[in-house]
Formats: structure tokens, sequence, C-alpha cells
């Protein structure tokens, strides 16, 4: 006996409908990864721009970024240790909900610290890398990472 629901599965529509779930579910992990490496891209190349111009760094934070609390020298060096750091991390998906953590607060610091001088695009930005981090944040890293390896192997 048919039920309503074995009969749409056996539907052109119900049959596409799990194509699409199959396609989704084998490209997810590809996708997360893709994900990863972008954001850890853009906050790597900053770290980098922080670090080979240290000087200049630590004038831009005593001047111009606005970080609140902290010492400019302390906000230069947690925030040029954090952008590698987390960006490695990230990449390989070790730990990878701490490092996407990581990076969303130093999305969300840099974008209170100099909203005032950044242009539509630039806040765009911002929410942009925001939004993905967030993503991994609650998603995880995904099966192609150190994490997922490390959960298979512990049998998580």
């Amino acid at each position: 006996m048919n039920t309503l629901i074995e009969r749409c599965a056996r539907s052109q529509p119900g049959r596409l409908y799990a194509f699409g779930t199959a396609l989704a579910a084998a490209l997810a992990p590809l996708v997360d990864l893709v994900a990863r490496v972008y954001v850890a891209h853009v906050f790597w190349l900053s770290g980098l721009t922080k670090l080979n111009d240290w000087h200049i760094t630590l004038a831009l934070f005593a001047d111009e970024y606005k970080v609140p609390i902290l010492p400019p020298a302390l906000a230069a060096v947690m925030s040029t240790t954090g952008e590698i750091g987390f960006s490695i991390l990230l990449v390989i998906g070790l730990a990878g909900r701490f490092s996407a953590a990581g990076l969303f607060v130093i999305n969300a610091v840099a974008l209170i610290s100099y909203h005032a001088s950044l242009d539509a695009a630039g806040v765009k930005d911002h929410l942009l890398w925001g939004t993905i981090l967030a993503f991994l944040v609650v998603h995880g890293v995904g099966a192609i990472s150190a994490d997922g390896w490390l959960g298979r192997k512990l049998g998580r």
C-alpha cells in the first residue's frame, strides 16, 4: 500500500528534491573549506601587513584606531597575533570554532573602532566576514578539517 509520502518521493519533484539534498550534502564540506580559506586569507594578509610595517601599525593603533579599553601597543600585538594565528588554525581547521570566534571578535572590534573612517564598501566587507565567521562558529568548520579528522578518529 502506497502512502502519500511514498508516492511523492517517487514523483519527479520528489526525485529532484532528493538529488538536490544529496548534492548539497556532498558539497557542504567543500563549501565549508572554501569559506574558511577565504576569510582566513583576508585576516592573514591583514596580519602580515601589520607585521611588515610594525612602526606604522603602532602609529595607527595610537592615533587612528580607537580600540576601546586596551592600550594601543597591546591592541596592536593582540590584533596582529590573532589575525595570523587564528587564520592558520582556521585554514587547518584545528580549534575551528574557537578560531572563527577569535577572528569574529577581531573583526567586530575593527568595525567598531574605525567605523567612521570606513566607506560603505568597507562596512559591507566587515559584515560579510562577520557573517561567514558567525556561520563557522555556529555550524562548525566541516568534515575537511583537523577537527573533523579528530572527531572521526575519536568516534565523535
